[in-house]
Order: structure tokens, then sequence, then C-alpha cells
């Protein structure tokens, strides 16, 4: 077989899985060379490589989605080889020949397979074809919504609407009936045009609770083709993964032997060459069905590595340089557990509507069966340009409940500060029963976000501070100043009291100094004896009613965040001058900085509480702005394909309590 030499390493991609590529690459001796947009200039992967380019403005059409950008900055720096990570340009044949066409190596499959099992109707095809069982649903050219409804009914509801291109859970809607059809094709074609570039839809019926498995597999320039064993990534939302693990905790043995089967044949048939892999779904009963082939790394793959003790990445790099696989299928087996869960910048107690802003403090640490992936830092700044993933916890046991106390345990230890995630929500779900005994499907978070039902301690309850977080937080603000501070410096024995504010929630905190002894803060009924024994953020060591505690702590201005206990909230001191101008519904905000897509309001109409005003897109995800109350449109103060601020006035309502004020 013809060797594909090569020096230089041009990672063609952003974040955390950036900087998990350049680790590899420098420890096997490859120089590496890094891209960024102008949003990333700053980003924790740009620095992380030897070089690094510029490759355009913030829009991903504009930088991480420019082939020719891409190939010039490999000519720019001498760069001979190009992994394309995962997302953006990873999966699209275009890019993996403009690289061959220049004498670049591409780190993946052949163009042509990337084609064939990047379209989902060509790969169903082909999968077919190997023996896989597929869902049945349509799969043709015509685009037309009248050929579409028309297949929608032949197929029968519920059913999937699903881009053919790209994955990751975009451009996907379910429709249960077939007065929600209209609307969905609408949908899955902006998201997967925005995402993909490919509005390209097809249609297939709806499998009840599934659970989702996929098998790692590896192919060399030889024939040869090697599986990884399974991955299970059931525990999503909006069908987008946030766990996944290895082995499945619901395959037998005689399950696995069919599941990873299906997958070989369907490389085998392929021709496949280098990491891929194959995607399915199962019913109740484990049936399979094939769902898709992605032909890239996935997000996900630290899990195999872990149990079965290989570096993927290195297996990449090897075969892209015309090596063999470094292993015989024989020679391939399992030990232990692992879970990997995503750690998003989003609210998952608000819609897991996306949140940007500044790192405030993230320090992850890692220890024996535990690893971070992250594409953030302290200081680093989250965009609304990109995915809202931005770091990865990984942890590995014996068996599955070691591994899942691991992971618990090592994202309580890692608070993020500064804006929203899902931490919380992580930790709930890993504690919870459900995830326990594996009863989640792909299903079970968006219908528990719908019903409010789940586990006793639902995951989607929002934490709240304790009466110590509130004093401790005082306490705090106390040391560092302002009206608090001033009194706590001034010796005064007299009582003080300070209005605080978190999670839309003011309490009135009294502060007593006793003669001798610790501060005393009153919250509400309850009195806290609190001491700061160590105040040196993000380290803070304290003694709460003789009970020593550990917490961490980030100022940004005159805000705090404060993570204690495996939860964090933020404090401030309320500003009166501000109020909430929303409240009465009369004044509608942006929930989050995005692209407005979408604008369904005009000055003039009716609208009812609930109503749709505007669309917008973030982190490659769509957010409703929604009426808050009844009433008629008095101003319109955006259009559609305007990048809007969080916080940014879009609408203004005249309501029966509040007339808007348009002047």
């Amino acid at each position: 077989m013809t060797a594909r030499r090569f020096r230089k390493l041009l990672i063609a991609n952003r974040g955390e899985i950036a900087c998990r590529i350049v680790r590899t690459a420098r420890a096997m001796g490859y120089r590496t060379v890094a891209v960024f947009s102008d949003a990333d200039a700053a980003a924790m992967h740009t620095p992380a490589a030897d070089e690094a380019v510029r490759i355009g403005p913030p829009p991903p059409r504009e930088s991480y989605l420019d082939i020719a950008r891409f190939i010039d900055a490999a000519k720019k720096t001498g760069a001979d080889a190009i992994h394309p990570g995962y997302g953006f340009l990873a999966e699209n044949a275009d890019f993996a020949e403009a690289c061959e066409a220049t004498g670049i190596v591409f780190v993946g499959p052949p163009a042509s397979v990337i084609r064939a099992m990047g379209d989902k109707a060509a790969a169903k095809a082909i999968a077919e074809a190997a023996g896989l069982p597929c869902v049945p649903g349509y799969r043709g050219e015509d685009q037309a919504d009248a050929r579409l409804t028309a297949e929608a009914a032949a197929v029968g509801f519920p059913l999937l609407v699903k881009a053919v291109a790209g994955g990751g859970g975009r451009g996907i809607r379910a429709v249960h009936a077939a007065a929600e059809l209209h609307e969905a094709l609408a949908a899955a074609r902006r998201e997967a045009k925005a995402a993909f570039g490919d509005d390209r839809l097809m249609l297939e019926r709806l499998i009840e609770r599934p659970r989702h498995l996929e098998v790692q597999i590896f192919g060399d320039d030889r024939g040869n083709v090697v599986h990884l064993f399974e991955r299970d990534c059931s525990t999503q939302r909006r069908r987008q993964k946030i766990i996944e693990e290895a082995p499945s905790p619901v395959l037998t043995p005689a399950h696995r032997e069919r599941l990873t089967g299906y997958a070989v044949a369907l490389a085998q048939a392929a021709g496949y060459r280098n990491a891929g892999t194959v995607e399915f779904i199962s019913d109740a009963d484990l049936n399979f069905y094939f769902l898709e082939m992605n032909t890239r790394l996935q997000v996900e793959h630290p899990v195999t590595e872990m149990v079965v003790g290989v570096d993927l990445v290195d297996w990449q790099l090897r075969v892209a340089a015309g090596e063999p696989l470094p292993l015989r299928q024989d020679e391939i087996a399992m030990r232990g557990h692992a879970i990997e869960a995503r750690l998003c910048a989003e609210d998952p107690y608000d819609g897991f509507r996306p949140q940007t802003g500044t790192v405030a403090h993230f320090a992850p640490q890692e220890s024996g069966g535990v690893r971070f992936d992250s594409g953030v830092e302290t200081g680093s700044e989250v965009s609304p340009w990109y995915d809202s993933m931005v770091a990865k916890a990984i942890a590995s046991g014996q068996d599955r409940a070691e591994a899942a106390r691991r992971l618990a345990s090592a994202l309580e230890d890692a608070p993020l500060l500064g804006l929203a995630t899902n931490r919380e929500f992580l930790i709930a779900l890993l504690r919870g029963e459900a995830f326990e005994r594996a009863e989640i499907a792909t299903t079970t978070l968006d219908d528990w976000a719908q019903t409010g039902a789940g586990d006793a301690a639902s995951p989607f309850a929002r934490p709240r501070p304790s009466p110590t977080d509130w004093a401790l937080a005082a306490a705090l603000s106390a040391e560092r100043g302002g009206s608090a501070g001033e009194w706590f410096w001034s010796g005064s024995a007299c009582d003080f009291s300070l209005d605080l504010t978190c999670g839309g929630e003011t309490k009135r905190l009294t502060y007593t100094r006793p003669r001798s002894g610790p501060l005393a803060v009153a919250v509400g009924s309850e009195r806290i004896e609190i001491a700061l024994i160590e105040n040196a953020p993000p380290r803070i060591l304290f003694e709460a009613n003789g009970v020593r505690r550990r917490a961490t702590a980030a100022w940004q201005g005159a805000t705090l965040h404060l993570a204690i206990d495996g939860a964090a909230f933020t404090f401030a001191e309320p500003d009166h001058a501000h109020a909430d101008d929303a409240a009465d519904g009369a004044r509608i905000a942006a929930p989050v900085a995005g692209l407005l897509v979408k604008v369904l309001a005009e000055p003039g109409q009716a609208v009812a509480a609930g109503d749709t005003l505007a669309i917008i897109e973030a982190m490659k995800m769509e957010t409703r702005v929604t009426a808050l109350a009844a009433g008629r449109v008095a101003a319109v103060h955006a259009s559609a394909g305007a990048q809007v601020a969080s916080g940014a006035l879009l609408f203004e309502i005249e309501t029966e309590d509040a007339p808007a004020d348009v002047r």
C-alpha cells in the first residue's frame, strides 16, 4: 500500500476537539496548525497548536465552512494533512476532494464514501443491500411539499422529518398529526440549510421510545475492518446527545454480536477507511434499525477509548498515513464501563436556552478514571456563533455504577461560573433512578420537560440556594465592599440589612456583629453564624454554624458567582432603577443573542399569550420568542436576518394592563 507521509497537521475545527487532536498529534511528533474566526481569536484552541491562522469573520459560512480558506491556510503554513474534527466540514465530500486535489492528506474516509454515507437516503439503500434492517419511510428526490405530504400519509403518523445531509440531531422534527407537517417541513428545511447547506428532507416512521445505539468501526487501506464495540447514546434532549456510555447497559452478548456484525458488514460494503460510526435505533424488544453512518470521529469517542484502551485519533493519523490497523479484531476487548457528559452553555430549566458570556472560572481537575476535554477556560468568551457544548467530562469505573458516581462527583468539583450551564442537570440525571436503571430512551427527557414528570428529584427542578448559601454570599459581599462593606469595615455594632437577588428571588439579609465570635446573618427566620477562614477566590473556606466547608467563587464586577455542594448561583444587589420592563408583557426582548431568522408578527397584529412572535437561531438551535400576554403589537424593532444581542428589545405589545410606550 502507498504510504502517505505527512509532517504538519492542520485541524479544520475549533473548541475542545481541536485541543484534543493537537494533544495526540503533538505526542506523535507532528507539528500542528490551528484555525480561528474573529470570534475565536482568543479561544483556547488557538494558542494550543504550534501555529494559528485566521480564516474569517464569525459566521460559519464565512470561516469554518469555507473550504477555500482551509486549503489556503494549509498552503500558507506548509501543512500537508488536514484533520476535520467533527461538525462543520467533517462529512463534506467536496472538502475531502479539495484536499486530495491539492496533495493534502485528508484524515478520514475517501470522498466517495463520505458522499455515499452522507446522503442518508443513499446510505440506507447501501445498508439494505448489505442486509441491515431499516425503518420504513420516504427517501426520494422529489422534495415538493405536495409529494412529501402524500408520502407522509403513506408512511403514517407519527413520523420523523429528517435532513438528508448532516447529523447531530439537527434538521429533525417529530410529527404526530398531519396538521403539524407543514410547519415541521419548513423548520427542518431552515435548520438543515443553516447547519449543512442542504435542505433536502426524508421521512421515516417514528419508533416510539427508542434507544440510540452506535458501533465504532475502523478500516484501513488493506481492506481490514474492525469494530470497537458499541456506545449507548439514549440520554438526549431535543434529539441531541448529552450523556453517552460504553458498553450499552441493555445489550446481551448475543445482541452485541448481531449489532456489531451489522456495522462491520456496512463498512465492508462501503469500502470504508479510517474512523466511522454506524448508528442504530432499537425498540423496546431490542430490534435494531439502521439510522445513519457518521464518516468522522464522534463527540463521544472518549468512552470507547476508555473501555478499549486505545487512542482513536492516534489510529486515525496512522491509517491516514497508510499504516495498517494497530490491532486485529481478536485483540480488541472491553474492560469496565465509561460514561461521558456534555457540558453545555444552556439553561435546562428554561427550555435549554443557549447562554453566552464570559467564563468567570473553570478549572477542571483530572484524576484517576476522570478526564475532561475542554474548549474553554477562565476568561474564555462563549459566543452565539457555534455549538453550545463547551467541554466534556468522562469517567470510567470497574462497572457502570462506579463510572456514574465518579462522573457526578467530577462534575460537582468542576463548576463553570459566569454563565448558566447544564452541569447541575447532568449531576441530577446521573444520580437519578431512571438513569441508574438504564430506563432512559431518546425521548424521555423531552417527555419530562413537557409533563414535569421524572424521578422524585426531577432533573428539571431548578436548584435553589439554601440559607447557608445566602449567608455565605452576604459574608463575601460584606468583606469585598459596597454598601455592606462600608458597614463591615466601619466596625459598627449596629445591625445592617442588605438586599441580594438570586434566580429572580430577592431576600433581605440582616447582619449582626456580636462582641466576639463570627458574623451572624439572618436569612428569613434562620440565623447563620458564618466565618470566612480563607477568602481567596476562587478558593473559599468558611465555617457555618460550626461546620467547615469549601466553595468556589468568582466576581464579575459587582456580581458574585458562587458554587457550593454541586450547585452554582449568581448573586447581586438589585438595581431598583431598572425594574423588569417585561414583567407586564409589554416589552419583549431577545432571550438569547443570535440570528433573527424569522419575524412572525407585525404592527397592529393581535396576539395571544404564548404566540410565537419570532425565531432566533443561536448555537445551531432555534429559540422561539413568544408573547407573554394577550394584546396588540405596537412596534417591531428588528427584522429577519438581523443579529440581535441578548436582551435587545424586539417587540412592544399594547396590553390591557400596560399600554406600550412607543415614543
